[in-house]
């Protein structure tokens, strides 16, 4: 990461934990994946690794349920905010594309909070996360979907006038709608600055030129996108707006369960296993 990046998320450590309705949401659903997908199969004593830990959101669920678990990330006021919240969880400053870890070091490894759509190198942090599992370990990503509602709701901003505070400029915009469906693309959102999108297709030949097997796919915000983002990062909703916005995280949460859904989402929670080594030829 950038010395920008690692910038932008010192200053917002007072505020990180602050979570407007669009975060709220997010984390809601994300933390029961989180809980459901990597919850340990037997009682033994397995190691987790939170890449990009913040301030601890995803280690804390980890470490309750039972995982050894350890966290990095570039920001050294976030790592303060989760020493004095998880003292019992090793934390390190470090970036996910240079992970100070041995080889298969780590049962899971969970990656969120749209870390990946800020580093410099994605396909070397997915690498770099692919090298600390052990074979047949779980790495679960969540990261900014390059084709979401969001990402019209930006190009219709740009091209009536701005008055959504997208920020996002006219040759931009068209620059997003004519590229190819399957590939990523990079946005300036504000507050946030540049950060990555990725197409479902993107984000499975990077898990593949990892090993990795994309075994499950879920999306976050589909129907509440209807709702601007922007609209949704106010602290406080009014009484009609959250009445709606309410009705449209049901819906997402019906959505959710239908097979492909996750492809009209803002956001992509992804989780995928380390294939075991292939075997000697002689052996096969």
């Amino acid at each position: 990461m950038d010395s920008g990046t690692v910038r932008l998320f010192d200053e917002m450590a007072g505020d990180y934990d602050r979570l407007e309705p669009w975060y709220a949401h997010l984390y809601d659903v994300l933390h029961g994946l989180v809980g459901d997908w990597l919850a340990p199969p037997d009682g033994r004593r397995r190691r987790a690794l939170d890449a990009g830990c913040g301030t601890g959101y995803q280690s804390a669920i980890l470490a309750a349920h039972g995982y050894l678990t350890h966290g990095v990330d570039v920001s050294t006021r976030l790592l303060a905010v989760a020493r004095d919240r998880l003292p019992g969880v090793a934390l390190v400053r470090a970036t996910v594309e240079r992970l100070p870890y041995p080889p298969e070091a780590f049962d899971v490894v969970c990656c969120c909070g749209s870390t990946l759509s800020f580093v410099a190198e994605p396909e070397r942090a997915v690498a770099e996360m692919a090298r600390v599992l052990r074979p047949g370990g779980l790495l679960l990503l969540e990261c900014e979907h390059a084709w979401s509602l969001d990402v019209l709701w930006s190009v219709a901003d740009a091209l009536s006038g701005g008055r959504l505070g997208y920020g996002l400029r006219r040759a931009e915009a068209w620059r997003l709608l004519a590229r190819r469906p399957s590939a990523g693309c990079v946005v300036r959102y504000p507050g946030y600055g540049a950060i990555r999108l990725f197409t479902m297709s993107e984000l499975a030949s990077m898990l593949g030129a990892a090993g990795l097997a994309v075994e499950r796919a879920r999306g976050i915000h589909m129907a509440t996108n209807l709702i601007p983002s922007t609209v949704l990062h106010r602290p406080r909703l009014g009484r009609g707006l959250a009445a709606a916005f309410r009705a449209l995280a049901a819906l997402d949460g019906a959505l959710r369960r239908l097979p492909g859904t996750h492809r009209l989402a803002n956001s992509l929670v992804v989780l995928a296993r380390k294939r075991p080594p292939a075997a000697p030829a002689a052996l096969r």
